[in-house]
Order: structure tokens, then C-alpha cells, then sequence
């Protein structure tokens, strides 16, 4: 059975546009449209599609409102369309952070050199959040269900001595009753318990689709005095990554910039690459530099490339890199991760259960590049703990 599209757009042309190129896919069947926020909420409670297309400037109700509706009354799988325009990466930003799992361009001529591939890669997207989109009303559901059972049980509180608030706390004695066995739960005991001892001077992590709340919640958690310095590659628009550096930096404790050529690596700073270049370490482990440049070929379909990065931060570092994947479309990572591992580095991947698409993290985990696999939830403690040697 095809999986169910709602597509959403104050544009009549756009919504005819968006709907006949998603319905060429036999995968794939628009079942209705909405002319605003207010109709998507609506059709969204009444039809449950499996993904929705929305748009961001409606009126009565905006995209990002909407997602919020949406989520609170029908979670869904929803990619929002955008301008690639600082305001419009905001908007995105915001939308991701209200629950929205992807974006694209709304000018098709930005997303690819021809319309053919556009629709292409559109219908992939679509395709690839109707099957997450199941996993996620199973989380959901679950995640309710164990508030409820929590809510309605009674226990009676330890007494906790206070601590820092960067300090790892340990589990709590007090389960909550097991409400249904999921991998998740299963990978999560392999949450890093104690460090290996070994030491670090870079920590590398790449990722894509779901990159961008994934790297929030990893980021706002680590220490202002953490001591490694931080490469991010997240494939995304050339407009985005500035604000999304800025986003980051508002919210985190480190510092977080979008890198720019000649950036010295220092410890407690972050280094987001640049949309549409590539992003490559320089120099030698004591004086790191960034080279931000620009990438004609073809053969490279991402830029940034985590793999680029990656690639390069195993020449100068060897293996002194904790390199860590996330969710994401593709195998993007691997190759790159496959260098690190060869000069002695340490890889981790985020687990299935925790990914809005388990595509660059199973590639490394299944070509056998990765030793730990971890929850989302789990990897900013086990970095933590990791480089700290605790």
C-alpha cells in the first residue's frame, strides 16, 4: 500500500507542482492538500497521512505553528519547504526544533541542476520519512505510556546531594515499570560506564538528515571547559549553516562558529563547515587549522562531506580523533571513518531506535567501524566521560 502524503501550501501552483511529482513514485500517493496551518492541522487529526509536506509563510496559521498542532495532536513525519534565506534558516530552525524531521529548498533549482533530479530527490526524501514515520508514533505512544505508568505510581523520592551540573550523574535505582522491549533500550547499555583511558585531541562528529536537533541536544550539554576542540560537518544549505552556528552558539556553553579558512582549533569551540565547501584540518596536532574551500567535482555529492573532513582530520590527528556519526540519509561518513579507525581513532554511531534516518550510522556500524553504538540521549555523557578519562 503506498504510503499517504499530505501536502501543504497556500500556493495553488505549488501545491499541483509538489503533488504530481510525488504521485509519479507508485511508493507514494497525495490523498489530499491544505491551503494553511489551520486546514493541515485539521486533515492531519482526520486523515494521518504518513508524511506532510508544509510550507512555512501560510496564512492563519504558519508552518511553524502548525508543526507544533501537529505534534501535540497527530505526530507526523513532516518536511518543511524554505527560502534559502536567513530568515527563511531560522524559520527551518525553528520548525525542526517544534518537530519537524527534514527541509528542502521550495526552488526546486536549488535543491538540484535539473528538475528531473529534484523530483527525484524530493520523492527519496518523502519516501525515507514515511518509513520513519512509524517508528516514530511507536516511540511516541511508548513515551506516553511509561509518563502515564510514572504518573500514576507512587515512590518515594531519594535524597540527592546537589552536583555540577557537568558532572555524570548515575542512573537512578527507581525504574520505571518496562512498558515494551525496544532496541533502544537494548543498545542502551552500552552507554559509556567507564572511560578507556586513551587520549584525544579532536572530536569529529557528521551527520545529516535529523543532524540538526540531534547536534543541539549533544552540544547544549557539554561544559564550557571542554577540553577538545569540536568539527562539525551537517549537510545543509550554504544560507543555513551561519545561522545555525549562531543558534548553536546562543544555546551551548562551548563556543560554536561557522568555521572559516584559517580558524585555529582550540579546545572548547566548535567548528560548523560551511555550507556548500568543504571543510579540511590543516597543520599539525599542536597548530590545527581549518581550510575552508571551495569543490567543483561531481564525483563528491556532499559539500561539506563528512568523509572530506573526516579524510583529513585522520592525516593530521591520526588517531587521536573520537569520531562520532549520527542519524542520516546515505553512507556519507564511512569512508572517512574508515581512515580514522585505520590510524587508531575511536568511532561511535548513534542507534537505530534514536535516528530520524538510520542510513550514515549503519554504515558504519555494518562495516564493522564503529565500536560503540549509542542512544542520543547517552553520547553527550559518554563524550564527557570518554575524553575526561572518568
Amino acid at each position: 500500500m503506498p504510503y499517504k502524503v499530505l501536502v501543504v501550501d497556500d500556493s495553488s501552483f505549488f501545491r499541483r507542482r509538489v503533488t504530481d511529482i510525488l504521485n509519479k513514485d507508485p511508493n507514494l500517493t497525495v490523498i489530499d492538500v491544505a491551503v494553511n496551518g489551520q486546514d493541515a492541522v485539521e486533515k492531519a487529526v482526520s486523515l494521518k497521512p504518513d508524511v506532510i509536506t508544509m510550507d512555512i509563510e501560510m496564512p492563519l496559521l504558519n508552518g511553524i505553528e502548525a508543526v507544533k498542532q501537529i505534534m501535540a495532536k497527530a505526530p507526523t513525519s513532516i518536511l518543511m519547504f524554505s527560502s534559502l534565506t536567513h530568515q527563511g534558516a531560522n524559520a527551518t530552525l525553528e520548525a525542526l526544533e517544534a518537530g519537524a524531521l527534514d527541509f528542502l529548498p521550495k526552488k526546486f533549482s536549488e535543491i538540484a541542476k535539473t528538475t528531473d533530479d529534484a523530483g527525484s530527490l524530493l520523492r527519496q526524501r518523502v519516501v525515507q520519512l514515511a518509513k520513519t514515520n512509524g517508528l516514530l508514533k511507536r516511540k511516541l505512544a511508548v513515551k506516553a505510556q511509561t509518563s502515564r505508568i510514572s504518573q500514576s505510581s507512587t515512590v518515594i523520592k531519594p535524597v540527592v546531594k546537589p552536583v555540577n551540573k557537568f558532572e555524570i550523574q548515575p542512573r537512578s535505582s527507581l525504574r520505571t515499570p518496562k512498558v515494551e522491549a525496544t532496541q533502544s533500550e537494548s543498545i542502551r547499555s552500552q552507554v559509556v560506564k567507564r572511560s578507556s583511558g586513551k587520549s584525544y585531541q579532536l572530536l569529529a562528529i557528521g551527520t545529516s538528515t535529523g543532524g540538526p536537533i540531534a547536534l543541539q541536544k549533544i552540544l547544549t550539554q557539554l561544559p564550557q571547559n571542554f577540553p577538545l576542540p569540536i568539527i562539525l560537518i551537517q549537510h545543509m544549505p550554504a544560507a543555513f549553516t551561519f545561522a545555525f552556528a549562531n543558534r548553536l552558539n546562543t544555546l551551548c556553553n562551548i563556543n560554536v562558529k561557522e568555521a572559516e579558512d584559517g580558524d585555529i582549533l582550540k579546545p572548547g569551540c566548535a567548528y560548523l563547515a560551511p555550507g556548500g565547501r568543504q571543510m579540511i584540518i590543516d597543520g599539525t596536532p599542536k597548530l590545527a587549522k581549518l581550510k575552508i574551500i571551495e569543490d567543483k567535482s561531481e564525483k563528491i555529492a556532499f559539500k561539506p562531506s563528512v568523509d572530506v573532513s573526516f579524510g583529513s582530520a585522520a592525516k593530521v590527528f591520526g588517531g587521536s580523533v573520537l569520531g562520532v556519526v549520527l542519524t542520516g540519509m546515505g553512507s556519507d561518513g564511512r569512508e572517512g571513518a574508515r581512515m580514522l579507525k585505520g590510524k587508531g581513532a575511536t568511532i561511535w554511531a548513534q542507534d537505530e531506535a534514536s535516528c530520524v534516518v538510520y542510513g550514515m550510522p549503519q554504515a558504519v556500524t555494518v562495516a564493522g567501524i564503529s565500536v560503540l553504538s549509542l542512544a542520543l540521549e547517552d553520547i553527550s555523557q559518554s563524550i564527557i566521560k570518554e575524553v575526561d578519562h572518568g
